[in-house]
C-alpha cells in the first residue's frame, strides 16, 4: 500500500471500530473490548509506519474533490508533514493506552459499550484533524470532538456534577467555535481556497486581506478548544468524567487540537504583529494564572487539569514567538507524561474503590499499596517539573529558548515584546509548576489523611499501561538529536542560559514547597486534631475529646479531615482562597453573562405571558362574545323574533324621521 492509503486507514479504523462496537455491543458483548482496543492499536501501528515512510522529508499531499461548491471548493485532502505524522503517533499511542486501561478501570461499568465507542470516535476525529489538508474537513473532526467530549464528560450522568460539566464544556467551546467558523470562511474567501497549503502560501505572499481580524477570530476558537484564557474554565470542571477520558482529552485530543491548528497555520497568525502579541499575552496569563490555581487545589484531578492549562500556555507561548517546532515538541512530550499522570491518578482512585476519593488532603498509606502508580507518577511529576533528563525539561526548555531569541530581537516572525512576555511568564510558571508538582507528590503519597479501604491489587493492564507511558516520559527528550528532520530541520537542543534558569527556578520551587510542607506538618502535629491524626488511639484529654467531637460533626469520622499540612496555603497566603476558586472567573462570567441572560429570559417570559397572551386572549374573546350574543338571539322563540323585528322597524323609522328633519332643515 502507498503511504497515502495507509494514512487514510489511520482515522478510518477507529471510526469503524466505534460503529461495529455500537452495533454488536448488545448482541455480542464479548466483542466489545476487542473492537475497542484492536482498531485503535492498528491505527497506532499504521501511524508509526506512515511516520517512518514520511521520514521527516518533504510533505506528502493528496486530494480529491468532494463536490462542486462554487468559487471555493472543498476537497478531501491529506497533508503529511513531520508535525502531522508525529502528532498522529502520539494520538494513536495515548488512545490505545486509554482503551487498554479502560478495560480494567471500567470493567464493571454498565455503559462501557457506548463509552468505548465514543473514545474510538473521539480518536478518529482527532486523527482526521491531524492528517487533514482541508479546513472544512478539519472542521468536521473539530466538531465531532466537541460532541464526543459532551457525552464522555457526562458519562456519569446520574451525578449533577457530570451533567453540569458536560453542558459547560460544550457551551464554552461552542462560544469560541462561532467566531472560529466565521474566521475560517473569511480566511478561505481571502485565500481563495480551503486547502491548508494554499492558505499558508497566500499568507506568505501577502494574499490575506484581513490578517488581524481573521487571526483574532480563529484565536477565539483555539482559546475554547485548547482551554486558554479566558475560555479555559470548562476544563477543570470536566474532571467529573471518567479518569481515562481526562487522560485522552488532556494528552492527545481536544485541547491539543487548537495548538496543532495554530501550528499548521502559523504564517496566517504571523502576518499580524497584533495577533502574535495577543497570543503572547493570552499564553502568559494562562500560564501564570493556572499554575497559581493548581497550587491551591485539593482535588488531584483538578490540579492536573490546571496543570494542562498551564502547559498548553507554554505551547501557545512558543507559537506566539513564531516557533512551531518548540510548540509541537512540547505537545508531544506533554502528551506522554500528562496521560501518565491522569492514569496514575486513576489507579489511586480505583484503589479506593470509588470515583470520589480525589482529595489529596484525605489520602494516606498509598505509596506502599500501589507502588506502580507511585513510581510512575513520580517520573511523570519530574517530567512536568522539567527536571533533567526527563522529557519535560527538553521540551519546556525549547519553548523558553525560542522566547529568549525573540526577546533579543533574533526573530523576524514575532515582536520582541512577545518574546519577553513569554520568557518572563514561562520562568515564573516553571517555578510554580515545580511547586505544585512537589505539593501533589507530598500530599498524595506522604500525606496524613485517612488510608482508604484496600480493594485488592489493581488490574495488571492498568499498571502495565503506566510503565508503557513512563518510557517516553523519561526518554523522549533524549531523542532531540534525531527528530530535527520531523521539525522542519529545527534544532531542539537545550541552550545554556535558559536551561540553567529553568532548572534553577524549578529546584527552588520544589525545595521551598518541601520546606513549607515540613513546617506545616510540624505545626499541624502540635494541634489537637493533628495529634489525633498522628495517634488515632488518643490520650483521653479533654482538649482531644473536644477536637474529636468537632471533627466528627463536620467530617463524620476521625481520620478523614483535610490534611492541615498543606504547603499551598502557606505559600499562597491570602491569595489561596482566590486561587482555589480559579480567581472567581466563573462568578464573574455568571454576573456578566449568565445573570443578564437569565434576566432577559425572565423579561421575555413576562412579556409573553402578560402582554402577548393578553392580546391573544382578547382577540379570541371578542369573537367568543359575539358568538354568545348571536347564539342568544337565535333561541327559536317566535315572539322574540317578532319583538326584535318590531323593535328594529321602530329604530329604522325613527332614524328615517330624524334624517328627513335634518335634510329639510339644511
Amino acid at each position: 500500500m502507498t503511504t497515502t492509503t495507509l494514512a487514510v486507514l489511520v482515522p478510518l479504523l477507529p471510526f469503524l471500530g466505534a460503529a461495529a462496537g455500537l452495533l454488536l455491543g448488545r448482541r455480542a458483548p464479548g466483542f466489545v473490548r476487542p473492537l475497542a482496543v484492536l482498531p485503535t492499536f492498528a491505527a497506532f501501528v499504521l501511524a508509526v509506519v506512515v511516520a517512518v515512510d514520511q521520514g521527516g522529508g518533504k510533505a506528502i499531499d493528496a486530494a480529491t474533490r468532494l463536490t462542486p461548491t462554487g468559487s471555493v471548493p472543498i476537497e478531501l485532502a491529506l497533508h503529511l508533514d513531520g508535525f502531522a505524522v508525529l502528532v498522529a503517533v502520539l494520538v494513536g499511542l495515548v488512545a490505545t493506552c486509554v482503551q487498554l486501561y479502560s478495560t480494567g478501570y471500567l470493567r464493571d461499568d454498565p455503559r462501557y459499550t457506548s463509552y468505548a465507542a465514543l473514545v474510538s470516535l473521539f480518536t478518529s476525529a482527532m486523527l482526521l484533524v491531524v492528517y487533514s489538508g482541508d479546513l472544512m474537513v478539519l472542521l468536521v473532526g473539530w466538531e465531532i470532538m466537541g460532541i464526543c467530549s459532551y457525552f464522555l464528560v457526562g458519562h456519569y450522568w446520574e451525578t449533577p456534577e457530570a451533567r453540569a460539566a458536560s453542558l459547560k464544556a460544550f457551551l464554552v467551546t461552542k462560544l469560541g467555535d462561532v467566531p472560529f467558523l466565521i474566521g475560517l470562511f473569511a480566511l478561505a474567501t481571502d485565500a481563495g481556497t480551503f486547502r491548508i497549503t494554499g492558505v499558508v502560501q497566500a499568507a506568505l505572499t501577502g494574499g490575506i486581506g484581513h490578517p488581524t481580524l481573521i487571526a483574532l477570530l480563529l484565536l477565539a476558537g483555539v482559546a475554547g478548544k485548547s482551554a486558554q484564557f479566558p475560555l479555559h474554565t470548562w476544563l477543570p470542571d470536566a474532571m467529573a468524567g471518567p479518569t481515562p477520558v481526562s487522560a485522552l482529552i488532556h494528552a492527545a485530543t481536544m485541547v491539543a487540537a487548537g495548538i496543532y491548528f495554530v501550528a499548521r497555520l502559523l504564517p496566517v497568525f504571523a502576518a499580524s504583529a497584533a495577533a502574535m502579541t495577543v497570543l503572547a499575552v493570552m499564553a502568559a496569563v494562562t500560564m501564570v494564572g493556572s499554575a497559581l490555581a493548581a497550587l491551591a487545589q485539593d482535588d488531584i484531578k483538578r490540579v492536573l487539569a490546571y496543570s494542562t492549562i498551564g502547559q498548553l500556555g507554554y505551547m501557545s507561548g512558543a507559537l506566539a514567538v513564531g516557533d512551531r517546532g518548540a510548540a509541537v515538541f512540547h505537545l508531544l512530550s506533554h502528551g506522554a507524561f500528562k496521560a501518565l499522570l491522569f492514569l496514575a491518578a486513576g489507579v489511586i482512585i480505583h484503589a479506593a474503590g470509588t470515583n470520589s476519593l480525589t482529595a489529596m488532603s484525605r489520602m494516606g498509606g498509598l505509596a506502599k499499596r500501589i507502588p506502580d502508580a507511585y513510581w510512575t507518577m513520580t517520573v511523570a511529576l519530574l517530567a512536568l517539573a522539567a527536571i533533567p533528563p526527563f522529557a519535560g525539561f527538553f521540551s519546556k526548555e525549547a519553548v523558553l529558548s525560542a522566547a529568549e531569541h525573540t526577546a533579543l530581537g533574533e526573530s523576524q516572525v514575532a515582536p520582541s515584546g512577545a518574546g519577553w512576555t513569554v520568557l518572563i511568564a514561562g520562568l515564573l510558571t516553571a517555578l510554580l509548576t515545580a511547586a505544585y508538582a512537589t505539593r501533589l507528590w507530598l500530599l498524595a503519597f506522604r500525606g496524613r489523611g485517612a488510608e482508604a479501604p484496600d480493594h485488592g491489587k489493581q488490574p495488571v493492564v492498568m499498571n502495565a499501561v503506566l510503565w508503557v507511558l513512563a518510557i517516553p516520559s523519561i526518554a523522549f527528550g533524549l531523542t532531540t538529536g534525531y527528530l530535527g528532520d520531523w521539525f522542519d530541520g529545527h534544532a531542539l537542543t537545550p541552550a545554556v542560559t535558559t536551561s540553567v534558569l529553568s532548572t534553577g527556578v524549578a529546584l527552588v520551587g520544589g525545595l521551598v514547597t518541601y520546606a513549607a510542607w515540613r513546617h506545616t506538618s510540624a505545626l499541624a502535629a502540635r494541634t489537637p486534631m493533628g495529634a489525633v491524626a498522628a495517634h488515632p488511639e488518643g490520650d483521653g484529654s479533654l482538649v482531644e475529646e473536644e477536637a474529636i467531637a468537632s471533627h466528627t460533626q463536620v467530617y463524620g469520622d476521625i481520620a478523614s479531615a483535610p490534611d492541615p499540612a498543606d504547603p499551598g496555603r502557606l505559600l499562597l497566603g491570602p491569595l489561596h482562597r482566590h486561587a482555589a476558586t480559579g480567581f472567581h472567573l466563573d462568578a464573574v462570567y455568571s454576573a456578566l453573562f449568565v445573570r443578564p441572560v437569565l434576566g432577559a429570559a425572565a423579561l421575555v417570559r413576562f412579556l409573553d405571558r402578560e402582554v402577548v397572551e393578553t392580546y391573544v386572549r382578547g382577540a379570541s374573546a371578542a369573537p367568543r362574545w359575539l358568538g354568545w350574543a348571536v347564539r342568544r338571539a337565535q333561541n327559536g322563540n317566535v315572539q322574540s323574533y317578532l319583538s326584535a323585528l318590531l323593535a328594529g322597524s321602530l329604530v329604522l323609522a325613527a332614524a328615517v324621521v330624524v334624517l328627513a328633519n335634518v335634510t329639510a332643515g339644511s
